[in-house]
C-alpha cells in the first residue's frame, strides 16, 4: 500500500509569503523570481488581510496559488500584542480569482487602506469587530469554507496558543509543521510534538511546511527568512485545480530539506526511500516511536520499520545530518490497513 507513491511527480511549494502589498520587501514578480530560481514550481503569496490573485504571473512550470493570512487578536482594535495569544490563519481558495474578504473588519484593513484598495472588495460574513474566542473563531472559519477557501493554522508557537486552544479550532484542514521565518528567530517553530498531540486528540488535519518570509534582510544574511522550510505537492497532473485538490485531499508532505521519495507498508512492515538521512522515526501515538538511526560516518537511504500493531495512527519524520527535517501528514489506521482497535 503505497502512502508516498514513487510514481507520483513531486513539486516544491512555498505556501506562505508576504510581497510589498502587505509587509514584505519583494514585488510578487520578484518573488516568483527567486523561487523558480530555487527549484520551486508552486507559490502562495498571502498577504496579510490583502486577497490577491496573481495568476498573470503563471507559467508552464511555475503556479501562483491564490490566498491571503487574517488573524484574530485579543484587542478588539488589531494592535499587536507580543504576550499575547493571537490566531493567523492561511485562507486558500478553490478558484484561482476569488479574492473576497472574510468578514471585514476595519482596524486590520491597514494594508487595504494604504494602497486604496478598498473600493469594489468582495466581502463576505459579518463585519462586527474580531473576537479571540473559539466561537468566533470557529465562525470565521466555517465562513471561509462557506466562500471557497480551505483554511490552515499558521505557526503555533509564534502564536502563544494553548495545545487546547488550537485542538478547539474547527474545520482547519493543515498546520503548519515549521514556520522558517518564526523558527530563525528562535529554532522553536518546529511542531512535531503538538501535531502528534492533535493526531492524539483524533483530530483528522495534515502539516506542511512554509518560510511565511518578509525579506527584510538579503538572502544570504544569516538572519533571512527564505527558502528554510517548504510543502511538497503530489497532484495528478500540473494545474491549479489538481495541486488545490492535493492540498485538500493531503496528498503532500512537510520539509526543511530532506525527501520522501517513497513510502509504503504491507502488514506492519513500513518502508521508506529518501534523501541522505541521519534517521528515521515512524510515530504512532504511543511513548516510544519506530526508528532507526545511520551508522556514524554514514546516511540512510531506504529504512524497513515495524509498525505496532495497536498504532493510533502513523506518521514518519526523516532527519538529515543537519537536523532539518521532512514530515508526511498523520495516516490513520484504515489508510494503512490495520484494523478498527478494540474499543
Amino acid at each position: 500500500m503505497d502512502l508516498i507513491s514513487p510514481r507520483k511527480k513531486q513539486y516544491k511549494a512555498n505556501l506562505h509569503c508576504h510581497s510589498v502589498l502587505s509587509d514584505g520587501k519583494k514585488t510578487p514578480e520578484e518573488l516568483k523570481k527567486m523561487y523558480k530560481e530555487h527549484g520551486y514550481s508552486v507559490l502562495a503569496i498571502t498577504d496579510h488581510e490583502r486577497p490577491h490573485q496573481h495568476q498573470a504571473m503563471n507559467d508552464d512550470d511555475f503556479l501562483m496559488l491564490t490566498g491571503y493570512e487574517c488573524y484574530i487578536r485579543q484587542n478588539k482594535e488589531g494592535h499587536y500584542n507580543r504576550y499575547a495569544k493571537e490566531v493567523h490563519l492561511n485562507l486558500f481558495a478553490r478558484d484561482p480569482y476569488n479574492e473576497t474578504m472574510i468578514c471585514f473588519n476595519e482596524p486590520y484593513a491597514k494594508y487595504l487602506r494604504r494602497d486604496g484598495a478598498l473600493g469594489g472588495l468582495t466581502c463576505a460574513g459579518s463585519d462586527r469587530p474580531r473576537e479571540y474566542t473559539h466561537e468566533y473563531i470557529n465562525e470565521y472559519i466555517r465562513t471561509a469554507q462557506e466562500n471557497g477557501y480551505i483554511v490552515a493554522y499558521n505557526h503555533p508557537y509564534w502564536s502563544m496558543e494553548d495545545e487546547a486552544d488550537i485542538i478547539a479550532h474547527e474545520g482547519i484542514f493543515s498546520v503548519e509543521m515549521c514556520n522558517y521565518s518564526a523558527y530563525v528567530m528562535s529554532h522553536l517553530e518546529y511542531s512535531g510534538a503538538l501535531y502528534d498531540k492533535m493526531m492524539s486528540a483524533s483530530k483528522r488535519i495534515w502539516c506542511h511546511g512554509a518560510d511565511d518570509n518578509h525579506n527584510v534582510y538579503p538572502v544570504d544574511h544569516p538572519n533571512n527568512d527564505s527558502f528554510g522550510s517548504f510543502t511538497v505537492i503530489m497532484p495528478e497532473e500540473f494545474t491549479y485545480q489538481s495541486i488545490f485538490e492535493a492540498m485538500e485531499q493531503g496528498e503532500m508532505y512537510a520539509s526543511m530539506g530532506p525527501m520522501i521519495h517513497a513510502l509504503s507498508i504491507e502488514g506492519n512492515k513500513l518502508h521508506i526511500e529518501c534523501s541522505e538521512a541521519a534517521s528515521v522515526y515512524a510515530f504512532v501515538g504511543s511513548k516510544t516511536p519506530a526508528w532507526v538511526h545511520a551508522e556514524p560516518g554514514k546516511s540512510i537511504t531506504t529504512a524497513e520499520l515495524e509498525i505496532d500493531p495497536q498504532a493510533r495512527y502513523l506518521r514518519v519524520t526523516v532527519e538529515d545530518h543537519q537536523g532539518r527535517k521532512a514530515d508526511t501528514r498523520g495516516f490513520t489506521r484504515e489508510e494503512i490497513g490495520f484494523p478498527p482497535l478494540e474499543a
